[in-house]
């Protein structure tokens, strides 16, 4: 497998990860159809990459089933928890930056058109 679309090795995730989203499963109904490890190298490809979900290659399976299960585990915690989990026990390291309006420049058309006054009468 490409390393670049897979960064964690199946054995690995097997190991560290699997375990993480067995406990958070809570839900009953039919089985995924993608495996859980193709959806989480998805979602890291797509958070390191910054490309669209519908841009997602085709080895990872369906975009909007990765991006429903990424949904999925954000909303219920499990997402960040993998995370916090992978940087404790040293597996992995993330760096997360967190930007907003004031940090971000933007062109002097980018506020949309100018509003007009409302007179008092």
């Amino acid at each position: 497998m490409n390393s670049r679309y897979y960064p964690i090795q199946g054995s690995e995730f097997d190991l560290r990860i699997f375990p993480l989203i067995k406990s958070y499963k809570n839900r009953s109904g039919r089985p995924p159809k993608s495996s859980h490890y193709e959806a989480f190298c998805g979602i890291l490809y797509i958070l390191r990459t910054g490309i669209p979900w519908r841009d997602l290659p085709a080895c990872f399976g369906n975009w909007h089933t990765i991006y429903t299960r990424f949904k999925r585990w954000s909303d219920s915690g499990l997402f960040w928890n993998i995370i916090k989990e992978s940087h404790n026990n040293k597996t992995a390291t993330f760096d997360m930056v967190w930007l907003d309006s004031t940090a971000i420049k933007l062109h002097r058309h980018g506020a949309g058109a100018q509003k007009k006054e409302v007179s008092n009468q």
